[in-house]
């Protein structure tokens, strides 16, 4: 059985170069697990942003969907629509971490730059029907909180 494997191998990279990676370390189902509980919505960098816009007394909608995006954060009352992106799924620094992907490059490069293109498109379609667009990364709201409040309350014409 061993030998019937190591044989298949042997195939598989010299004629399917596409299939020479780095094995995955966890057992499908155990990636699947991972992948399941990547968040689309109520991540902990969005609660971050929404709870310190909340006590300054904002109100606003969440993951609103009548919107291009479904914005994580939408100050109906001044037409600001927030985005908080995670760096890994939106892309930054994607000329220097593209190279970072050690499997299945093929596959991540295509999803992420897929959606970077998204992101313009809808900053794009939001900004011609009026709308103020914010996008923050992650790292920049957990460590600078204060000044992400502070640039959405300037954009948004509050101060």
């Amino acid at each position: 059985m061993f030998e019937v494997f190591i044989k298949l191998h042997e195939f598989i990279f010299l004629y399917y170069p596409a299939y020479n990676y780095i094995m995955d370390k966890l057992s499908k189902e155990q990636r699947r697990k991972n992948m399941q509980a990547v968040k689309n919505k109520d991540s902990k960098i969005e609660i971050m942003l929404r709870s310190a816009l909340w006590s300054k007394g904002y109100r606003y909608r969440k993951n609103y969907s009548k919107l291009e995006g479904k914005p994580d954060i939408v100050l109906t009352k001044y037409k600001t629509a927030i985005f908080c992106d995670s760096e890994f799924w939106h892309g930054h620094n994607w000329k220097v971490r593209k190279n970072d992907i050690k499997s299945n490059k093929e596959f991540w490069i295509k999803k992420i730059e897929g959606n970077i293109k998204r992101d313009k498109a809808v900053n794009k379609i939001l900004k011609e029907q009026g709308w103020k667009v914010l996008r923050f990364w992650g790292k920049d709201i957990q460590k600078n909180l204060d000044k992400c409040i502070n640039e959405i309350e300037k954009e948004a014409g509050i101060l």
